[in-house]
């Protein structure tokens, strides 16, 4: 039996962060997940700026000792988008960055050392108490609001003032005491496997997206890894799988056989291990985050961005208000759902403003026209080409993206 004020429920980055958060105050917390580390997590394995942004919030030092750890990372440098013409728009993260000088804006790494990673780091501090290969099944709220956890076999018991949340997108806590339900309209279906050998990769390790005009509203992804491996997969809404009657794993075999390009960078590729398939809770609606002691992080929480699938970032930005939150609960010794609105409102803050976009973004994807005729004007306009790169760190100009007059304007001048 285990007694705290503060339980973490999932170890990845959201859990991992709150905890990390929290110990950095000087307050105790109980981490526990159904894995034990290191352990492989199915995902893009991209980790942008804002999660170098989030690793130095925990530790300044912490995005330099990541990038010291040259065998399980790469650099990367911005984002190849090839339109359903077949046109390329490269967008870096930083325009006109310079690799040797500039440190870098985001980076690529297996989901395995990365978690890995960050929980090494949770392992230095005394404040935390990490519990591995527990598989938390039930939750039983008591009198005074707080929650009693145990495994399927019993073995643990956890009784919790404030419950933490974050252990991904299958979370039972979630749909069955949050009552967050899955909506095809707000869920994406992806697949990724790891291959080795695939040629061309990016000399800056920018990643791909493919929007194909035979997949669409779905796209084909390429990131380059350490040691001559990448990252390939495929996404598309739940809605439009079940509206076509889309088997992913056909398709992203068909694509890689079939399509001119990748037919001949995959040629003397090898595919490694399995290809494994993954959930997306997208946030491209507004929903409860917290209730009566307890709040959701990350996946979780359905904080998915809409357009790039990213969830790393959000999932740690979310953690560290979590841990904001949870200081205020034990201050104030007030752990109900109206006080627990404040993390809520700190959360979407931050975060609904560029969901939002990327929604509209994501709707982008129904007039493959345009997106063509964006990807044609930019690869010949450097002025619109160092706008388009500058929105992916100013949300401002970002709003254009929303504005008629931003399509009216690139279409006719």
């Amino acid at each position: 039996m285990y007694k705290t004020d503060i339980c973490i429920l999932g170890a990845g980055p959201g859990g991992a962060t709150t905890a990390l958060h929290l110990a950095q105050k000087g307050i105790s917390s109980l981490l526990i997940d159904k894995a034990t580390f290191p352990r492989d997590k199915i995902c893009g394995d991209a980790l942008s700026g804002k999660v170098v942004n989030e690793l130095r919030r925990i530790s300044p030092e912490l995005p330099e000792l990541f990038s010291r750890e040259q065998a399980v990372q790469v650099p990367s440098w911005g984002i190849h988008f090839i339109s359903p013409g077949g046109q390329k728009l490269s967008v870096p993260f930083k325009y006109n960055y310079k690799p040797e000088e500039d440190a870098p804006a985001g980076y690529i790494s297996k989901r395995i050392d990365f978690d890995n990673f960050l929980i090494e780091q949770v392992r230095l501090r005394p404040e935390i108490k990490l519990i591995e290969g527990a598989d938390i099944t039930r939750y039983e709220r008591q009198r005074d609001g707080s929650f009693t956890l145990s495994d399927k076999e019993g073995k643990i018991q956890v009784e919790a003032k404030l419950l933490i949340v974050a252990n991904g997108a299958q979370s039972a806590f979630t749909r069955h005491v949050a009552g967050l339900q899955q909506e095809p309209e707000h869920y994406c279906a992806g697949l990724r496997a790891y291959y080795k050998g695939v040629e061309g990769l990016d000399k800056d390790n920018f990643i791909e997206l493919h929007f194909y005009k035979d997949f669409l509203p779905g796209y084909f992804w390429v990131f380059p890894l350490p040691n001559g491996f990448a990252n390939v997969g495929v996404g598309m809404l739940s809605s439009a799988i079940s509206s076509k009657k889309v088997n992913l794993k056909k398709e992203m075999l068909r694509m890689i056989e079939t399509h001119p390009e990748l037919q001949k960078r995959f040629g003397n590729a090898e595919l490694i291990g399995d290809i494994k398939g993954y959930g997306l809770p997208l946030g491209s609606k507004k929903r409860s985050l917290s209730g009566d002691n307890y709040m959701l992080v990350g996946d979780a929480g359905a904080l998915i961005d809409p357009f790039t699938g990213e969830g790393i970032s959000n999932a740690m930005i979310s953690g560290r208000w979590a841990a904001e939150q949870a200081s205020n609960c034990l201050e104030q010794q007030d752990f109900s759902a109206a006080f627990m609105q404040a993390y809520d409102k700190a959360v979407y803050n931050r975060l609904w403003k560029e969901l939002k976009l990327s929604r509209q973004m994501q709707k982008l994807l129904n007039y493959p026209w345009l997106f063509n005729q964006v990807a044609n004007k930019a690869t010949k306009n450097q002025a619109l080409a160092e706008t388009i790169s500058c929105m992916f760190n100013d949300l401002d100009l970002r709003e254009r993206l929303k504005q008629p007059s931003f399509y009216f304007k690139l279409l006719f001048n």
